[in-house]
């Protein structure tokens, strides 16, 4: 059973950081233009535009590449280690962190061999920060992951209490 899990999760991720990268290939290529302009999908919703981010969200703590690069793969090391030594229980908890780590592989990649990550997707409804495929699996399996620990807190405690 185990090792069936950890082969579909391994595709997962692997899935999960070529989307990643052949997006952000396609965004070098193509929205990588001298203007800074983007190309709107949807009028007044979302864009495309080729961003080169140095730091973190919201481009934060620029310039510390190398700070990025260790504690990215720290955590995702760790988080490999966690999912294949078969410690994770739960799926949710074990998917989740899946799809977290695919994220951060994404940037990292884009970290080490770039020295920035590339974004591009722009949305125009909001002032917020343009962002990746990365970034959106980063986000939404650490959604994930909160939602699935919030719900383990309360439904912990009261199996803790039907043992005693």
């Amino acid at each position: 059973m185990h090792k069936k899990k950890h082969i579909w999760c391994s595709i997962m991720i692997i899935l999960i950081v070529a989307f990643d990268q052949i997006t952000k290939y396609l965004a070098e290529h193509f929205l990588n233009n001298s203007d800074g302009q983007g190309k709107v999908i949807i009028k007044s919703f979302l864009q495309l535009r080729y961003v080169q981010n140095t730091g973190m969200a919201f481009s934060m703590f620029s310039g510390a590449r190398w700070a990025f690069v260790a504690l990215t793969l720290i955590v995702c090391v760790g988080a490999l280690w966690y999912l294949f030594s078969n410690r994770c229980k739960s799926l949710w908890l074990y998917w989740s962190v899946g799809v977290v780590v695919a994220g951060g592989i994404g940037n990292l990649i884009d970290r080490v061999v770039y020295g920035y990550v590339v974004d591009f997707i722009e949305p125009l409804f909001v002032n917020f920060a343009v962002f990746n495929i990365a970034d959106c699996a980063v986000t939404c399996g650490a959604v994930v992951l909160i939602g699935y620990l919030v719900i383990d807190s309360f439904t912990g405690d009261k199996k803790d209490e039907q043992k005693h």
